[in-house]
């Protein structure tokens, strides 16, 4: 049996870095086991539709380095893989479902169902549930209600007191008793499936051998799980993962504390494949210490059995900012000056570097690129390269309180750098001439280098100070001084 394992995403909103995470699985399981993934839009939830979302949710998949076997964009034997185009295939099996005696006809109103709703929470109940209403018709009532074209939905028929049970490849054996599930609804009235028999019918009809999805679709389960044995199909091997956390809480992921969805934390500036580096460890570990895996590492070791039993796993936004920083260190200087640029343009990041030389950027991003985290952080560690600062009163008056010492000790600093030839412009040779400068005029280093950096810089952390003003050049180094003085 070839191992097929699918994604389905809904487009009702961009995708979730948390999506990203159980296609990585899905994906990496299919892989291993030389088997296909497939990608199927479940697009059924008309009311929360969004226009462009089907085009957003597949480019960020690809962005995000994920190929297809089987969807949208590459076709395949089993479409078509939009749900929309599929309506009639649903109701064809919700009727069977019905002529099995699995499923019926109700034709409750709205009002009905609001009012029976309000009744129950009334009476405290804990949960409200369709009452069987409709279940009590007869055929001859049925037969009219559909002759005279009354609105209806077709409900699952949930046989009462049993147990069902789930050997789930990951929680192991999970049981579940009929009583407590609804008799939910399976066809709207408009013809679209709800998602618990399109699910079940495009799994069955498109071979999915294999479910990974969150731990949160568990309860849902037992819905399908009926659906197949009412249809005599067997059901796919399930596999429910965790889900996702903030640090330190039980809530899921918020905007709040920082970004949710993938596309996001592209724009932000992290790496592809730094993020899914660290999305593979979001419930999955290798067995021992090792933290850096490469795709193609992964998929190798990637097994179910090394996935937590567990219902959320803590993601850590500080180790996911140093692993992307580890990444950018981990790159050669070209090309992550090519990273760079192609996310500046594919999000419209202006770098303010327009002007200068590739070269003069890279020496730049160079002595910036141990101190990022993400690509976002270059414009604001690199910013006085590019434009004159502009030099806080109160902070250049930090180091040397006496503003004629200072003023002596910049006009000492501008006579020799003026002196200095243009072809000995070396960090070197500035450090062992600023040193023996200060020397002579009694001041200790600290005191004078943090009080040129702000003056020259703006900041009091950059990189090493005769390394910037090497690069700086010159001319720039005392038009920034004289501009102070």
């Amino acid at each position: 049996m070839k191992v097929r394992t699918r994604m389905a995403p809904s487009p009702t909103g961009d995708y979730h870095i948390g999506h990203i995470r159980t296609l990585l699985y899905n994906y990496a399981f299919a892989r291993k086991n030389k088997g296909e993934f497939i990608i199927r839009i479940e697009d059924t939830d008309r009311e929360r539709f969004i226009d462009g979302a089907i085009d957003r949710i597949l480019d960020v998949i690809s962005d995000f380095g994920f190929d297809w076997d089987e969807g949208p964009r590459v076709g395949g034997k089993f479409g078509p893989y939009l749900q929309s185009e599929r309506l009639p295939i649903y109701k064809e099996y919700a009727e069977k479902l019905v002529k099995l005696g699995h499923a019926y006809y109700c034709f409750c109103t709205k009002e009905r169902l609001s009012e029976l709703k309000a009744e129950q929470e009334r009476k405290g109940y804990p949960v409200t549930k369709y009452d069987k209403h409709c279940l009590s018709l007869t055929d001859e009532k049925i037969a009219e209600n559909l002759k005279n074209n009354l609105p209806y939905v077709i409900r699952q028929k949930v046989p009462e007191d049993r147990e069902i049970k789930l050997k789930d490849e990951i929680l192991g054996e999970v049981k579940f008793q009929t009583k407590d599930i609804e008799d939910g609804v399976l066809l709207k009235s408009d013809g679209f499936p709800v998602y618990h028999l399109a699910v079940v019918v495009d799994d069955y009809l498109m071979g999915i051998t294999h479910v990974l999805r969150g731990v949160d679709w568990l309860p849902s389960t037992p819905k399908h799980l009926l659906i197949y044995e009412a249809l005599n199909w067997e059901p796919p091997k399930y596999a429910h993962l965790p889900n996702l956390k903030e640090v330190g809480g039980s809530q899921k992921l918020s905007k709040r504390f920082g970004a949710v969805f993938a596309h996001s934390f592209l724009e932000e500036g992290y790496l592809v494949p730094a993020l899914v580096n660290f999305v593979m460890l979001l419930g999955w570990n290798p067995g021992d210490e090792r933290e850096v895996f490469s795709l193609q590492e992964f998929i190798k070791e990637f097994s179910l059995e090394r996935i937590h039993k567990t219902d959320l796993v803590a993601f850590d936004r500080e180790k996911l900012l140093w692993m992307n920083g580890y990444y950018i260190r981990s790159m050669s200087l070209e090309a992550l000056y090519d990273a760079l640029l192609d996310w500046s343009k594919k999000f419209n990041v202006n770098l303010d570097v327009e002007g200068y030389s590739k070269e003069y950027v890279k020496k730049c991003l160079e002595l910036v690129k141990d101190r990022m985290r993400k690509l976002n952080d270059f414009t604001d560690l690199t910013s006085y390269f590019f434009a004159p600062p502009i030099v806080n009163r109160e902070l250049s008056e930090r180091y040397i309180k006496d503003p004629s010492v200072r003023d002596k000790l910049l006009s000492e600093f501008y006579k020799l750098y003026t002196d200095i030839d243009s072809g000995k412009w070396g960090k070197d040779n500035l450090d062992k001439l600023s040193h023996e400068l200060i020397l002579d005029l009694g001041l200790k280093p600290k005191e004078a280098f943090m009080t040129l950096r702000i003056i020259c810089l703006g900041k009091e952390a950059t990189p090493p100070l005769f390394d910037v003003l090497h690069t700086l050049g010159k001319r720039t180094v005392l038009e920034r001084i004289k501009s102070f003085i």
